[in-house]
């Protein structure tokens, strides 16, 4: 599997447990497999691990994996940025982040919930995020810090 193999299994995922109530890691695998990406166990269970899902019981008392609530609505950015990180590039006082198809809502908000002293917030549409900078000084500071949490695994 190509080095961005992981990082667009790993968004896949993410979109899976959007849109699907999967009761089971088997489920998970069989869905993963139907669009491209057949893994083993072990692998699936490490992506489980690494994403931070959780298994939870419906109203109905069946099972299914979820993101916890809070990591949801403030995804630890150093987890999620190496699973759906692209490029960077700065352009004056902003910074314009790619990512995969689907993740640039969920990197927004990561960079938001940071709180860094330089950004004065972020927009998202679905594979941009455009990251605004009180000071355009810190434009390529902020870059290399996204590409090495991006790297970091």
């Amino acid at each position: 599997m190509s080095p961005g193999g992981k990082r667009e299994r790993q968004a896949t995922v993410l979109r899976i447990i959007r849109r699907h109530r999967v009761p089971h890691q088997e489920a998970l695998r069989e869905l993963l497999a139907a669009r491209g990406f057949p893994v083993a166990q072990a692998t699936l269970s490490r992506d489980i691990r690494d994403l931070r899902l959780v298994k939870i019981k419906a109203a109905d008392g069946k099972p299914h994996y979820t993101l916890p609530e809070e990591w949801e609505h403030a995804p630890p950015l150093d987890s999620i940025l190496p699973a759906l990180f692209v490029s960077a590039e700065a352009v004056g006082n902003l910074i314009v982040v790619r990512t995969l198809t689907g993740g640039a809502q969920t990197v927004a908000s990561g960079i938001d919930w940071e709180e860094y002293e330089g950004i004065a917030g972020t927009i998202a549409g679905d594979d941009t995020v455009l990251i605004i900078l009180r000071d355009p000084g810190s434009a390529r500071e902020t870059v290399e810090v996204l590409r090495r949490l991006a790297a970091s695994r």
